[in-house]
This record gives structure tokens, sequence and C-alpha cells, in this order.
């Protein structure tokens, strides 16, 4: 999780960098219609129900377009809000203040409406021990971003990337010739990576546990087959159902007893949450 925290640090930073110059680019010519020592505060709501987060992206943009910028926010991440809650109020230059305005709010709305997601799944299943997890499906260069957003909104991460677990598939599985080999490879170049394999069938399940892996993916697996499947393995090793997974078939598959579903629209999926600034204050200082 360390490594985690310092990859998202720094990805904020980045992030954030490269909005604003998608945004502003040369300079913002509309904001250059307010005169320069007009001063004033807004107040960010929210036009919807939500499970609120992105607050460190927020923050971030308003420091990198003006430093004497002051936020004082209401919620944290990981609150759920109404409709019509007030999130924050910004105060200072208005011309720098809607300046930053649509970068913070798009990073607002988009992590909100992950993390928002994920809540809907996670209170669906709060009755049983299973962990939902994300993918590898996100937005491009937003993957540490909305993996932060599956942890607020109560669901759990899966591999961050390619690096840092296996999860051998069909087309693994073909290359290297069986299950038995591919799992074999990985626990011989990176021992201590998590080893997870996909399986299609319960026979193929039988040559994963004989196999060693630490995790089965138990793929489009039927309920009854899930449910066999969990006793045979016996907490040999943890099993993770994956392929279709929708709000109709969730809450049946967590009680068979698997140990995770992974869910690709937690980060594929989801919406962006509605939110609304508004000026509420506004002064301007002539030059003695």
């Amino acid at each position: 999780m360390t490594d985690f925290n310092q990859q998202l640090h720094e990805d904020i930073k980045s992030r954030v960098s490269a909005a604003l110059q998608e945004d502003v680019g040369s300079g913002d010519i509309t904001a250059a219609l307010i005169p320069a020592a007009t001063t004033g505060k807004a107040r960010i709501i929210s036009r919807e129900d939500a499970t609120i987060c992105g607050i460190a992206w927020v923050n971030e943009v308003f420091v990198q377009v003006d430093p004497t910028l002051v936020l004082e926010w209401h919620v944290a991440d990981g609150d759920q809000v109404s409709t019509d809650q007030p999130l924050f109020e910004a105060s200072g230059s208005l011309r720098h203040l809607l300046t930053a305005e649509r970068s913070a709010l798009n990073f607002l709305q988009l992590l909100s409406g992950t993390a928002t997601t994920c809540r809907r799944y996670a209170d669906k299943v709060a009755h049983t021990q299973v962990r939902l997890l994300d993918t590898r499906k996100t937005i491009p260069g937003l993957r540490t971003a909305q993996k932060y957003a599956v942890s607020q909104g109560g669901c759990f991460n899966h591999r961050i990337g390619l690096y840092d677990a296996y999860l051998i598939k069909e087309n693994h599985i073909a290359a290297c010739g069986s299950i038995a080999a591919a799992i074999a490879t990985a626990q011989q170049q990176q021992p201590g990576k998590p080893v997870e394999v996909e399986v299609e069938t319960l026979d193929e399940l039988q040559q994963a546990l004989n196999a060693q892996a630490d995790i089965i993916m138990l793929d489009n697996f039927a309920l009854d087959a899930l449910r066999e499947a969990v006793d045979i393995t016996a907490s040999r090793a943890k099993l993770e159902a994956s392929g279709g997974i929708t709000d109709d078939s969730l809450v049946a598959i967590a009680e068979t007893g698997v140990d995770y579903i992974s869910i690709g629209s937690l980060t594929k999926h989801c919406q962006a949450i509605d939110l609304s600034l508004r000026i509420i204050e506004s002064s301007s200082t002539t030059p003695a």
C-alpha cells in the first residue's frame, strides 16, 4: 500500500498538470474579461445523491492555478451526500477561480461517479463476506485515480497493472502449454508474486489447485458450478468469480461463497456525478 500511496501522490500532480495544460493552454481568454482585482467566493454543490471522491485532485488544481486561493471543504472522500448539499467553498481571485473550475470539477465528478457506483454494488453484498474487485478496465491515464475511488466506495483493488501480480489467462495458458506449466514458470520467475489463473471448467480448476495457484478466477461459471467449485477448493486457494456480472446476478454469485467478484463496470461504466459551481460573493478593489 505504501508504494501505491506514493504512486498516487506523484500521479495527482502530473495528471492535474496535464489536465490544466489541455484546458488552459496559452491562457484563459474568457476569465481575462474579469478585472484582475476582482475577488469573491464560489460554492460547489452536488446535484444528486453521491459518494464523494477526488478532494486531493481538486486541491491540486487550485494550487497549480493560484496557490493563494482558499478552499473550505464540508465533506471528506468516502462521504455520502444528498442532492443540493454544499461540498466546498473556494475564495480568492475570481479570474483564477473560474480558470480552475472545469478541471477541478472534471476530477471530482468522475471520481465521485466511480465511488458512487462502487458504493451501490458494495451495499448489495454487505451481508456476505465477498470482496468486490476492480479490473484494469480504467480510463487511460487515470488508473491510480480510479482505483483510489474504488476504495472510497467500499470495494477493493485487484492488481494495479501488469507488473505487481500474475493473472494467467486463456491465451497465456495456450502459449505456455498448460496451466501447470504457466504457474510453475511464474513461481520460478517471480517468487513471492501472487499467481492467479483463469479457468473455464471444473477440470481446469483441479489443475490449478494441483499446481498451487494462489487465486483461481472462475470465468463465467454458472451458480451451481460456482458452489461446486467452492466445495472442491475447500479453502486451498482464493476463488474469484468473473465475467458478465450484473445487478441481477451479483447477490446470488456473492452468496455462493466465493472470496472475490471482479467487476469491470466499477471503473468502465461509471457516470460522472452532476455538480454545480455558483459565485456567491464578488467584490472589486480599485487601486489607490
